[in-house]
């Protein structure tokens, strides 16, 4: 739709300084075919920081729906900084032009969406956690399947997988684990033998870093460092291949990923994670002897007498039995996350961050079960 065609000039503007503001003075045919130089003038001009604005379109001689959109979105734009401005001069017809624009383009435009209250995010957030269980449970199921299939058919274990991720989840894992349960021994005999002292009880010192280490505290931290290091770095690795389509080129020629790359995984985990406990058992039970030493003078002969009559084969079993299940449950949250990463990389590391956060609390939560449950049994 175009107006006063006639005499076309090209289209222009002039930003006028006035004493209570400025003037923008419009003229020429604000027309489609100008409309891109008509634009890149209008985003140039500085507009004055204070007082009123005056567009005089007077001047213009013709006028089509573009330079109406054009003339309607300054204006817009101006009156949304809060600034005052007065359309002035316009043909009448251009006049009408412009209002139907005006009208067309608030009705256009769309509805500023409704946050979701309260209530829906919570039931949001409830279905999304239960599809996710869901998920997981199955992906369980699936590598018990074939955990099966390939104890029935060894000859279908991938051992090189096996012994890789062993050294890489076990062997490298070694100095964080045995540094940290070393300093955890330490903080636990410092605490304990302060308290112990006031009652001439200094020799339990032995029972207090034994059993805690052996029976809590050194497969939980175990665990907890192996689902930071190892899970995390299967849920990146599974979930870069995802990305990449390597997965879907592993199942076009034949190769079932849970074989190759989750079943290794976990197999490897379920030596390395007991292997690591009985490792940093003796490396937290060692940062106590030396700081009962220093602390309160219980030498490492009295010390390990002590602990001999302390921990029983079941204490120490009770650790260690546990240490399976976390390493399943870090090796199949840790492959479950990672395919579930979808499009960019962005994805890989939201679901490697959701794969440590939910190992960290499954292990948790797996660890208060087996205390309710060794308490009931009396072990």
């Amino acid at each position: 739709m175009a107006l006063s065609r006639a005499s076309e000039s090209p289209a222009a503007v002039q930003l006028v300084p006035r004493e209570a503001g400025a003037e923008l003075r419009c003229a020429g045919a604000w027309v489609v075919h100008s409309i891109a130089g008509l634009e890149r003038r209008l985003d140039a001009i500085e507009w004055p920081a204070a007082g009123s604005l005056v567009i005089d379109a007077s001047a213009v001689d013709a006028m089509d729906t573009s330079g109406a959109w054009v003339l309607q979105r300054t204006v817009r734009a101006l009156r949304a900084r809060g600034r005052e401005v007065e359309l002035r001069g316009m043909r009448p017809a251009f006049e009408a032009l412009l209002q139907l624009v005006t009208e067309r383009s608030a009705a256009a435009a769309p509805a500023a969406p409704q946050a979701p209250g309260a209530l829906f995010r919570i039931g949001g957030a409830t279905v999304e956690a239960l599809r996710s269980a869901l998920g997981l449970v199955a992906f369980l199921g699936e590598a018990a399947l074939v955990l099966g299939r390939s104890l029935a058919q060894p000859r279908r274990i991938r051992w090189r997988a096996i012994l890789h991720n062993l050294q890489s989840a076990g062997y490298e894992a070694l100095p964080i684990t045995g540094l940290l349960s070393f300093l955890m021994g330490v903080v636990i005999a410092y605490q304990g033998a302060e308290q112990l002292a006031r009652f001439g009880a200094n020799i339990y010192i032995a029972d207090l870093v034994g059993l805690s280490m052996a029976r809590e505290l050194s497969p939980l931290l175990t665990a907890i460092i192996v689902a930071g290091r190892s899970g995390s770095a299967y849920a990146a690795q599974i979930g870069t291949m995802k990305v990449t389509e390597e997965i879907d080129a592993l199942r076009t020629i034949g190769v079932v990923p849970m074989e190759l790359l989750v079943l290794p995984k976990m197999l490897a985990l379920v030596i390395a994670l007991p292997l690591l406990t009985v490792y940093t058992d003796v490396m937290g039970v060692f940062g106590g002897m030396v700081m009962a030493s220093a602390q309160v003078g219980v030498g490492f002969g009295a010390f390990i007498d002590r602990l001999e009559h302390a921990m029983t084969l079941s204490s120490y079993l009770t650790g260690i039995g546990k240490t399976p299940v976390f390493a399943v449950i870090v090796a199949l949250v840790g492959c479950y996350q990672g395919f579930q990463a979808t499009g960019s990389a962005d994805s890989v590391g939201r679901q490697t961050t959701v794969s440590v956060v939910q190992s960290i609390f499954l292990v948790i939560v797996s660890d208060a079960l087996f205390s309710i449950a060794f308490s009931r049994f009396h072990l």
